[in-house]
């Protein structure tokens, strides 16, 4: 019976999934799903993306958490629309929070929408949120098998990005073992290591997130490339 619930479940989703898929289409706005472990970077990851960008350019973030609207709170700060998504013990977000949020925030495009998804590695990895891509990323706190031991949400995502990357001097990791045990699940997944904290790396990231937005305008042009 709970199969057949998590399939209905699953199935809803999907269908909300691509109704915001179409909005983004039409309105020509890029969205991103960001999907780590708690404490891997994601909040600070998206500080320094957004101190990257002038007032002048189209973003808006919306953050999930179980509890608490610190995330928004630090975002916000960017002058950027943010809206925290409160789950209340919910180890996700669907698309029916997403397209409740995004209504109520107001943002339509062109531009670019960036979601923190809650901190966790199982749960989000099977709900589509209409977003051109995945990125998962993984501090060099962590171990390097991690890509193994949560296959689901490495297989799904179009990049890893490797964070903390300051802190390799005093810590135990094989970057490279990581990467090979990611694309041991996905051969096609793309590779950035950054450090939000020194900005090393972050112009790697940004080129590949601005490439993304210019294929998502431009199909025809990046089939033809």
């Amino acid at each position: 019976m709970r199969e057949i619930v998590e399939k209905r479940v699953l199935s809803e989703n999907d269908r909300l999934a691509a109704g915001l898929r179409l909005r983004y289409h039409k309105q020509n706005i890029l969205c991103v799903n960001f999907i780590s472990s708690p404490g891997s970077g994601k909040t600070a990851l998206l500080e320094r993306t957004l101190a990257s960008y002038t007032p002048a350019h189209s973003i808006a973030v919306l953050t999930g958490d179980i509890q608490t609207d610190n995330d928004a709170r630090r975002l916000s700060q960017y002058g950027f629309p943010v809206r925290q998504i409160v789950t209340g013990g919910t180890c996700h977000l669907d698309a029916r929070m997403v397209e409740r949020h995004l209504n109520e925030l107001g943002f339509c495009g062109p531009g670019v929408l960036l979601i923190e998804n809650v901190g966790n590695l199982v749960c989000p990895s099977s709900y589509d949120l209409g977003e051109a891509a995945k990125i998962v990323l993984l501090s060099v706190t962590e171990g390097e098998d991690k890509p193994l031991k949560y296959p689901g949400i490495f297989h799904r995502a179009a990049l890893m990005i490797l964070t903390k990357t300051d802190l390799l001097p005093h810590v135990e990791f094989d970057p490279d073992l990581a990467l090979e045990n990611a694309r041991k699940v996905n051969p096609e997944i793309e590779y950035i290591a950054l450090s939000s904290r020194t900005g090393d790396g972050f112009d790697v990231w940004l080129h590949w997130l601005n490439a993304l937005r210019h294929k998502a305008q431009h199909p025809a042009a990046a089939i033809n490339s």
